[in-house]
């Protein structure tokens, strides 16, 4: 299953969140034996998870989840970590578990941020962060997914 997950999440990422609107590819029509023929389209989970989140520190009126960002901007602000992305049953990514608050994994929790509110930041050739529109206090604000959530 876990498998299962990460395939559908690289088709996931490279056709959703990490492309613009303007030149999204159609992966639906990729056989298994072309994706490897596509490796520098494709992001794996495990590039992803344990990399940081990050807030804008104002709101951007013009926010667009689908802008490509280079690298990580100095005026934002470090405020968590991606614990685990979201698919939907269908195989669509749906957000992130992100870990946010608290001090040495002492009062945090974990939350689910909506892909329309994150945006994917290549940190280097091999790593990767979010960056979201949402502030610190309102993403402490949102449910708490924990564990017990999911079950």
């Amino acid at each position: 299953m876990k498998l299962l997950t990460t395939s559908a999440l690289a088709l996931t990422l490279a056709g959703t969140a990490t492309l613009a609107e303007t030149h999204m590819t159609d992966y639906s029509d990729v056989d298994s034996t072309s994706l490897a023929d596509m490796r520098g389209d494709l992001i794996r989970s495990r590039d992803i998870t344990d990399g940081e989140v990050y807030a804008m520190n104002e709101m951007d009126a013009d926010w667009d989840a689908y802008t490509e960002y280079g690298d990580v901007d100095p005026n934002w602000t470090e405020i968590g970590e991606i614990e685990d992305i979201v698919l939907s049953e269908d195989g669509q990514m749906v957000g992130i578990v992100a870990e946010v608050g608290g001090f040495l994994d002492m009062g945090d929790k974990h939350v689910l941020i909506s892909v329309p509110d994150v945006s994917l930041v290549a940190v280097d050739d091999r790593n990767y962060s979010y960056v979201t529109r949402l502030t610190e206090e309102e993403l402490e604000a949102l449910p708490s997914v924990d564990e017990g959530f999911w079950n």
